[in-house]
Formats: structure tokens, C-alpha cells, sequence
């Protein structure tokens, strides 16, 4: 089992991801207000799939407890923090979300690919396990690795998120496997180590910039063994 975010793909950074919905709405990009307007949104967290928030709105902090749950929360939460951030354009705003949902906006880590490709040669199953409010299928279809993924399981489509141990159970069972023979790979520690509670075995990785980990995800392949 793997995670989305974080483990193999990594969302833009946030400079890049503010200057795409710029273009995208023919907002003009003033210099002087650009780098504080990346401040701000990175502050409190308004990328999905970025850092977390450094400063939360109390108004917000149940609704981010629960923005994985369904689309609509997800899409609220986000919202409310790119608000905070000072995004009060809606026009900007709608772009600033929907560029995140965009195969552009991701980029996969440089080995998780062949890692990936590996375990399909060694006819180990892959399930990928997310805390998300929207369909990742297409960013897997875009960056030609969903033909590499057997199941994916969604928090949104579930209705819960990790780390109860229900999205995990629901994965394994998916894989056709006991929890005790799949291993989570994740970068969150309380999200991804809610596994351990089903008896999973758990890899973590660091969620790094993708030219700062270059093979993270390489000393798997020496743990589950070779074929």
C-alpha cells in the first residue's frame, strides 16, 4: 500500500502553483505583490497536498479535521485557507483549486516509477491508500502509472480517513491479502501508521521536494525481497 502525496508524487511548489492560476485567469502578476501573496498562502497551508497550515483559523480547525471525508469538505477547507491567505478574487481562487486537481500540478518522485514496475515484475499487488478529496485516477493515468496500480482507495469515496484502520482494512481486502502480509509505505506518521493498528508492517519516507529524493522509495525493494 501506498500514499499519494508526499510518497509518489509531489504537488508544485507553491510559487509555481500561484503563477499557473494567474495565467489561467488573466490576472496580471505584479511583482511586488507576488512573493508576499506565496507568503501568505503558504502560511496557512492553502495547497493541498503542500505544507500544513502554520496558522489555522479557529472557524476552520473542525472542518480541517475532516476535509478528507468528502469533496464538498475538502473543497471548503481549502477554500476557507486560501481566503485567509487574502485570495478574495472567487475567479482565483476556483483556479487556484481546480489547478491542483490537474496532472500539471504533480510530479512523480524519480523512482517511483521503476519501483512500481518492479513489484509488478515480482507480481507484488499495489494499492494506493489517500487521504483526499478528489479522484487521483487521472494523475496516475497522466503520468502513464495506473496500469502499475491495482486498487485505489480514497478517504472520500469511503466516507473515512486515515488513520482508522477501516481504509487500511478495505485496501488489503481489495489486494486480496492479510493485513499482516501488506506493507504501508507513507510519509505521514500518525496518518499512514494507523496501519500498524491493523497489523500492517509500515515504511515511512520523507515528504521532500522531488529533486531533494531522488530514490526514497529504492530500499523497499531490498525489504520485501527479490523475486
Amino acid at each position: 500500500m501506498f500514499d499519494f502525496s508526499g510518497t509518489l508524487l509531489r504537488v508544485e511548489p507553491t510559487e509555481e502553483w500561484l503563477a499557473a492560476a494567474l495565467a489561467e485567469t488573466g490576472t496580471p502578476r505584479v511583482e511586488e505583490e507576488f512573493g508576499e501573496t506565496v507568503r501568505r498562502l503558504t502560511e496557512y497551508g492553502a495547497l493541498p497536498g503542500g505544507v500544513s497550515p502554520r496558522h489555522l483559523p479557529a472557524h476552520l480547525e473542525t472542518l480541517w479535521g475532516r476535509r478528507d471525508i468528502s469533496a464538498e469538505e475538502h473543497r471548503a477547507a481549502y477554500g476557507g485557507l486560501t481566503h485567509a491567505a487574502g485570495i478574495t478574487d472567487p475567479r482565483l481562487a476556483q483556479a487556484l483549486y481546480d489547478r491542483h486537481m490537474t496532472p500539471a500540478a504533480w510530479r512523480p518522485y524519480p523512482d517511483t516509477e521503476p519501483t512500481l514496475r518492479e513489484l509488478r515484475r515480482r507480481g507484488l499487488p499495489v494499492a494506493v491508500v489517500s487521504n483526499i478529496g478528489w479522484d487521483l485516477r487521472p494523475i496516475f493515468r497522466a503520468h502513464g502509472l495506473d496500469e502499475l496500480v491495482d486498487a485505489y482507495v480514497l478517504s472520500f469515496e469511503l466516507g473515512t480517513q486515515k488513520p482508522d484502520p477501516e481504509i487500511f482494512r478495505t485496501a488489503c481486502e481489495r489486494l486480496g491479502l492479510a493485513p499482516a502480509d501488506v506493507l504501508m509505505v507513507g510519509d505521514d506518521r500518525r496518518a499512514d501508521g494507523g496501519a500498524a493498528a491493523l497489523g500492517c508492517p509500515v515504511h515511512f519516507v520523507d515528504h521532500l521536494p522531488v529533486d531533494r529524493r531522488p530514490a526514497g522509495l529504492t530500499p523497499l525493494l531490498d525489504r520485501l525481497g527479490s523475486a
